[in-house]
């Protein structure tokens, strides 16, 4: 089978392209990259909202058709990929994975966008920035601690679920990579720590990783 084009739109720090550079890479697939500078306002130009009416990254064209939401755009890649590993065969354990890659996707990175925040900061006279600092560590603390538990009912592996990186495991990297960013210490939390550790291992983790711009 031939692999389709695929064109990434995204931004360097953003969590969810993070997570789709992750599962790309894990699929074997060849990806042309076009950096989006939100910094620059890039997402609200005429041309990118012709391919994303959101305005938000990241967008996927598959064979020039724009897909967008990185669970939906890694789901269909899974779909169209053969021998992809990001969702067990199992439709349970498909369960187990989709409930953990949600608990960050729909859970911890909604209130911590920077959007989000800085309405945040519009609402408070205290000092802007410590109100940034402490919302970022509440909530990440709060997720990456509920996600430890879940974690305690999954099939145990080097990953979230087993031995083989998952969908999952594709959404809570880049939580973490904010989670050091915001100098949230997740080492106590022993699954966590131990997948972290594993991930690193990966090279299709490590070339997904943000790099400065």
């Amino acid at each position: 089978m031939t692999q389709p084009t695929l064109v990434l739109y995204d931004y360097w720090r953003s969590s969810a392209s993070y997570r789709v550079r992750i599962a790309l890479n894990l699929l074997g697939l060849q990806y042309e990259r076009h950096k989006i500078d939100l910094l620059k306002a890039e997402h609200r130009t005429p041309g990118y909202l012709a391919l994303n009416p959101q305005g938000l990254v990241p967008t996927l064209l598959i064979d020039g058709k724009p897909m967008t939401q990185s669970l939906a755009i890694m789901e269909y890649m899974h779909a169209i990929t053969r021998d992809s590993s990001l969702l067990p065969t199992d439709p349970f354990e498909q369960q187990q994975v989709r409930q953990l890659a949600y608990a960050v996707a729909m859970e911890i990175h909604p209130v911590c966008n920077l959007s989000v925040v800085k309405h945040v900061q519009t609402l408070t006279t205290d000092d802007a920035e410590s109100v940034k600092v402490a919302w970022m560590r509440h909530h990440i603390e709060k997720g990456l601690n509920a996600f430890e538990k879940l974690l305690d009912n999954a099939e145990h592996g080097s990953f979230c679920h087993g031995n083989v990186p998952s969908l999952a495991d594709c959404c809570l990297i880049p939580q973490l990579y904010n989670a050091q960013r915001w100098g949230v210490d997740y080492s106590g939390l022993q699954h966590i720590a131990r997948i972290a550790d594993s991930a690193a291992q990966v090279q299709a983790f490590v070339d997904a990783q943000p790099e400065d711009g």
